[in-house]
């Protein structure tokens, strides 16, 4: 098939929508599809290049003045765009990962012009909040308005996914449109191996507000025995929270961005792995540790139950209860064949979710909903 992604995240950008996204585009690719992705441009100008035998085209895009890291693509520029690249690419099905600008002018071209439409929704409100500096006393209503702007794209979409039921259940409460749940799926095998730094606890992802992990700092602090606590990501708050840990006597190193053997190399030194965020659909870092055979220790938030299993792979805490965190913690790093046991279990888990299995779901809902799209020919593309 000739499949056209449509991604607001991309490498080099590091968050679970653009890993997901990457690895999506390279798994159809080698499975023998033509994949073209449409994403914001890392630096500016426009331009087409290559990923993982995926063709890149991307999007004008311009700084957001209130993160550094982040890049927006303006809705005149973006919107012509990605209309010019669904014509000249002519797909067979279109897959956005967004309903921002890159999915919208994708979502909106290709159901005016009848071509296959699928999306997946990464969004929650709350990822968003920060970045926006929206006030608390304004943030229910900023979330009706977005999940009333999201529901206006995905219901456009010929079939409309999430990762997991949890997410599912979100954004068919928010949007009262029908979703099915397909895990963001994960090699396992690329993980696995190692040999663990006894003592070290590890935290993978942003760090920004809904991350959580000033509440993690606390709870090292309570602890009792020797420790390491890890830090990988960056984010809005990582200056803060590198002051918290300085001024509370925590053994941390924040490492900023790795690189992919950095970071596997941390999955597998660490001794316990905790996520207490509390805006995850999935948590493809939570499926990263898991792969590497890792307890975790979860908040009991979101889409995070779906993975963790109380006693059997680790523990869930009360989001915000740095005394029950710091309890787990503890009785996690003085119990090494707890910590094997639950790694093992881990393991069994997190294959449920191979990425495998993910390609086929999506292969299977391309063809589907291809051949549930009238007057459909195969087209060739324009010349370059």
């Amino acid at each position: 098939m000739r499949i056209l992604l449509g991604a607001d995240t991309f490498a080099p950008d590091v968050n679970g929508a653009a890993r997901f996204a990457e690895r999506l585009a390279t798994g159809l690719a080698g499975r023998g599809h033509e994949v073209h992705v449409a994403a914001p441009s890392p630096d500016g100008p426009s331009g087409t290049g290559t990923f993982g035998g995926a063709t890149v085209h991307r999007v004008r895009s311009r700084r957001y003045p209130l993160h550094e890291s982040f890049r927006v693509c303006l809705p005149w520029e973006s919107g012509p765009q990605t209309a010019a690249v669904l014509d000249a690419v002519r797909p067979d099905v279109v897959h956005v990962q967004a309903h921002f600008s890159v999915g919208r002018g994708l979502a909106v071209a290709a159901s005016d012009r009848g071509t296959p439409l699928v999306a997946t929704n990464h969004f929650m409100p709350e990822n968003l909040f920060a970045h926006a500096r929206i006030p608390g006393s304004l943030r229910g209503a900023a979330a009706r308005f977005a999940w009333r702007d999201a529901r206006k794209v995905f219901a456009r979409a010929n079939a409309l996914t999430a990762p997991t039921p949890r997410a599912v259940e979100l954004l068919t409460r928010a949007t009262g449109l029908p979703a099915t749940a397909i895990s963001c799926g994960i090699d396992a095998e690329r993980y696995a191996g190692g040999t663990e730094t006894e003592g070290t606890i590890l935290f993978v992802g942003r760090l920004d507000q809904e991350k959580r992990v000033d509440e993690l700092i606390r709870a090292a602090a309570r602890l009792d025995r020797p420790y390491r606590l890890e830090i990988v990501g960056d984010g809005s708050e990582r200056a803060a929270w590198e002051k918290l840990a300085r001024d509370l006597g925590v053994p941390a190193v924040f490492h900023g961005f790795v690189s992919e053997e950095e970071l596997i190399a941390a999955y597998r030194r660490c001794s316990v792995f905790c996520m207490p965020g509390v805006a995850e659909l999935q948590s493809l870092v939570t499926l990263e540790a898991m792969a590497a055979g890792k307890p975790v220790v979860a908040a009991d938030a979101m889409a995070l139950p779906h993975l963790v299993r109380p006693g059997r792979n680790g523990w869930l805490f009360p989001p915000g209860d740095v005394a029950v965190l710091a309890s787990v913690l503890g009785a996690l790093l003085q119990d090494p064949e707890t910590r094997r046991r639950m790694g093992a279990a881990s393991r069994e888990i997190v294959a449920g979710h191979a990425l495998d299995t993910t390609l086929d779901a999506f292969e299977e809902l391309y063809t589907d909903v291809t051949a549930r799209t009238p007057g459909r020919v195969r087209v060739p593309a324009l010349a370059a």
